[in-house]
């Protein structure tokens, strides 16, 4: 056995995991599921909630109408349905002192992971519903251990995965901790650390990890949230300076020729919100810096138009534009879009896709290959080695978040440092736009167009489904057309939730027979999906069964209602994206929220009923369900925020801010001694660290 442990490398926070005791190779890789593969990883695997024990109340005490927190044992469970046809999961939790039941509605499939004997830690509303009932917002399983909220101690709780309870990282972390945290060292100056007002790394580490109360667990976060903060907004100002480093003999002229024959002809009144980021773009662009910058609009904002003005700048002053959409349907779109608004200045852009024929495709690529002035919309394609522009001077990427990195980058080295335009049809408020993309200059489109109708919102429950398809069907037979949207593909057994492909069965068999009823989803491939948009777009579907595949698509103008069931499963942002689909024409339009949900459910979906302002929309949304949607995809080489959140954390941010401009002002590349250690962390966790401060 000796010598077994005298093989046992020596402990750093680069040891793998697979080696710190208690661990072995089976967790190792359920661990490696979490990203968790060395001993610095679990140090850095903090908890993403914290249940409060100290604060337990007695089974007995309770009363309707009391916020609660209960640690009782399951006696006894069960699937109790209602007469709307809803399933309410129910256990009677016991403590030395009495019984009470817990309701959770709609969330059967916890008959699954909660068993009998199980202790629960729960906190949420008591009501009175045939006696005194808790309806947990929160809950925590302990399995048959108690040992957990022993002393009435602070509960620290993981993200887990299969296989890997939080309970059994917990014990893991508590062992492993008193010889980890001497190993951790500061490496943020000190100064830094002082004006932000957040402890050095080793304590802010123990105080998350080992809390004696929430508020000192808060403190701990701050400093791990300052971190990311400050990583976020050293790299974006980094990527700012070197984007816009001069141009070497090129700063487009505002010749007013093209720009002016434009709005003269438009069929409408520039927003004012539209005027202002013209005239950012047109500063950009005549200034001897690259323009590198994000325009941000809502749905129906009108950045299309914007983009057309800043094509019209580089093609008055000779230089070609490539227009990159990320589907083949949307770039028809804009070469419909920009062919109407173009035709009086007797310009017509070029469609390059990937489906085009063979001759079609030559003689795009010989409008590119000659340095005349055009305007070039397309897909990927646009970044494959046959396509070669001659004199490309801007590049426009439209749903900018929907390609990578690469692809983007790829574009952009098609032509001599082409300035850069991004657009993206997500809200996010401003404040958070700025840290998420504070390498772009950044303009909003907030305003809509004029002639706009309102969209009618509501939520009706399960009870009125007749009626609201019976309003679908009254729709279609006055020539209209209709989506119905459901969050999954498929019916499954770990939930109760109705599916897409089973809906449209239902749907095209019964309460829609005789219509014209398709279904598309995302499995499906990409021919047969833009061959099924291509009719409804025609006019040849009259409702399109679908999941959130159509949350970015083309415009139908004949489409007037979206129909979304079980709305609980959606965020507030992706509801308002989803409504966006409609609202396109002259027509009035509505969208429906069908199912049965919780009050608390109905409250947080009020937001989006009543509004259709997507930031003050976005901004509930984060508010209510947190970071963790947003950056659950990050693009490659970007860092995400696992515990920061910019929006609820603006001290903390505008303190990351000024520390970043502090540090970057007195060196630009972190090569003084008191960075290094700074540079180092940069460089190891961020790819974008390495090409942004890369020695030499």
């Amino acid at each position: 056995m000796a010598r077994l442990e005298s093989r046992r490398p020596a402990l750093t926070l680069d040891t793998e995991v697979t080696y710190l005791k208690g661990v072995g190779p089976v967790r190792a890789q359920h661990f490696a599921r979490l990203g968790i593969r060395t001993a610095g990883d679990l140090l850095r695997h903090v908890p993403h909630r914290y249940e409060d024990a100290s604060t337990v109340q007695p089974i007995r005490s309770l009363s309707p109408g009391m916020e609660a927190t209960v640690l009782g044992r399951v006696i006894s469970k069960g699937i109790l349905p209602t007469r709307k046809g809803l399933r309410v999961f129910s256990a009677v939790l016991k403590d030395d002192t009495g019984m009470i039941e817990a309701s959770w509605p709609g969330q059967a499939y916890l008959d699954r992971t909660i068993q009998k004997g199980d202790l629960l830690l729960a906190a949420g509303p008591v009501r009175f519903f045939h006696g005194r009932q808790l309806v947990p917002r929160e809950f925590v399983n302990l399995g048959a251990d108690d040992t957990g909220t022993a002393g009435g101690r602070v509960l620290a709780v993981y993200p887990a995965t299969e296989g890997l309870s939080f309970k059994v990282i917990r014990g893991l972390v508590e062992q492993h901790l008193p010889v980890l945290l001497p190993l951790v060292h500061e490496y943020l100056p000190p100064a830094v650390l002082a004006e932000a007002g957040v402890p050095p790394l080793p304590e802010a580490l123990r105080l998350v990890h080992r809390p004696s109360s929430v508020a000192e667990a808060m403190t701990g976060r701050s400093r791990l949230a300052f971190e990311e903060l400050l990583f976020v907004q050293i790299l974006h100002r980094r990527a700012k300076a070197l984007a816009r480093e001069p141009r070497e003999g090129r700063a487009f002229e505002n010749r007013r020729d093209l720009t002016a024959k434009l709005k003269a002809s438009l069929p409408f009144e520039l927003t004012g919100a539209q005027a202002r980021a013209v005239r950012e773009i047109v500063a950009d662009m005549t200034s001897p810096h690259r323009m590198h910058r994000l325009l941000q609009g809502d749905v129906g904002s009108g950045k299309t138009v914007v983009g057309l003005f800043a094509a019209m700048l580089a093609m008055e002053n000779g230089w070609q534009v490539a227009f990159m959409a990320p589907t083949e349907l949307l770039a028809e779109q804009h070469v419909r879009t920009a062919t109407r608004l173009l035709a009086p200045l007797g310009l017509a852009p070029v469609l390059l896709t990937g489906s085009l024929g063979a001759r079609v495709r030559r003689e795009a690529e010989a409008v590119m290959a000659d340095p005349a002035p055009a305007l070039v919309i397309g897909t990927h394609a646009l970044v494959s080695d046959r396509a070669r522009f001659a004199k490309l001077g801007l590049v426009i990427v439209d749903e900018q978040h929907r390609f990578g990195v690469e692809q983007r980058a790829a574009l952009g080295g098609k032509g001599d440092r082409p300035d850069v335009l991004l657009m993206s049809a997500t809200p996010i408020p401003r404040s958070l736009a700025l840290t998420l993309y504070g390498d772009l200059d950044l303009s909003v489109l907030d305003e809509r167009p004029p002639g706009r109708q309102p969209i009618t919102t509501a939520l009706r429950a399960g009870t009125a489904r007749g009626r609201v398809l019976d309003f679908v069907r009254r729709q279609v037979e006055a020539g209209r057309q209709a989506y119905v949207v459901y969050p999954v593909i498929a019916e499954s057994e770990k939930t109760d939730l109705k599916a897409a492909t089973t809906m449209y069965e239902q749907l095209a068999a019964g309460e829609l027979a005789g219509l014209r009823v398709a279904l598309l989803h995302g499995r499906l491939k990409g021919d047969e999906k833009d061959d099924i948009m291509r009719r409804f777009l025609a006019g040849t579907v009259d409702v399109l069964v679908a999941t959130t595949v159509i949350e970015v698509g083309i415009d139908v103008p004949n489409a007037t209602v979206m129909v979304i069931e079980h709305p609980e499963r959606f965020g507030l942002s992706q509801l308002h994206q989803l409504r966006g689909r409609v609202g396109r024409g002259a027509e009035q339009s509505y969208c429906i929220l069908l199912g049965d949900v919780s009050p608390e459910t109905a409250e947080r979906l009020r937001v989006f009923v009543e509004s259709e302002d997507g930031f003050e929309i976005a901004r509930a949304d984060l508010a209510q369900r947190g970071m963790g949607d947003l950056f659950g995809d990050r693009q490659s080489g970007m860092p995400g925020f696992r515990i920061a959140d910019p929006l609820r954390d603006e001290a903390l941010n505008a303190a990351a801010g000024i520390a970043a401009d502090r540090i970057l002002a007195a060196d630009p590349a972190l090569e003084r001694k008191e960075h290094l250690a700074l540079r180092r962390t940069l460089t190891t966790q961020f790819q974008r660290g390495l090409e942004l401060f890369r020695v030499g």
